[in-house]
């Protein structure tokens, strides 16, 4: 039986990459979707159990950490995932098209990365993509408007 979230170490503030010295004690593995949360349990590498309780909802990328209330700090590492490689002598029209879908992509020079989506792949094989199935860490651009993910186009 799980221990109740309240008794689980507590992980209220997100120290941003860059913000802190790289020296974790522990390191989380996330995807993409489960690296953008409020409150969650989640579990790190070593096996610890503690409760990412933030005050809003927030998008963590590669580098951040998730600082414990006893001083212990998580890394934030972005996890493996089944992806599409994107490439072809247009990219900025197939990364327009791809924008245009509200797709979380990863913008390279020489390529783009989404997640994998067969209605996505279809519309990219019609516009002359080439596509290729791939496995790696996902880190998409973030939005304009705000640090990482956004909820709206509220301006």
């Amino acid at each position: 039986m799980s221990a109740p979230e309240s008794s689980l170490p507590r992980a209220a503030i997100v120290q941003r990459a860059g913000e802190w010295d790289g020296q974790e004690q522990d390191r989380a593995v996330l995807s993409h979707d489960d690296r953008f949360l409020r409150r969650k349990v989640l579990t790190s590498d070593a096996g610890l159990r503690f409760l990412v309780d933030l005050a809003a909802t927030t998008s963590l990328n590669a580098g951040d950490a998730l600082l414990l209330a006893d001083g212990r700090r998580i890394a934030v590492v972005p996890a493996v995932e089944e992806l599409l490689e994107i490439t072809g002598p247009d990219l900025p029209r197939l990364a327009w098209h791809i924008g245009n879908r509200h797709m979380p992509c990863q913008i390279e020079a020489t390529r783009l990365v989404i997640q994998r989506d067969h209605v996505i792949r279809a519309m990219l094989e019609q516009l002359g993509a080439q596509l290729r199935e791939v496995e790696e860490p996902f880190t998409p651009e973030g939005g304009a408007y705000g640090h990482g993910r956004t909820h709206s186009h509220a301006h």
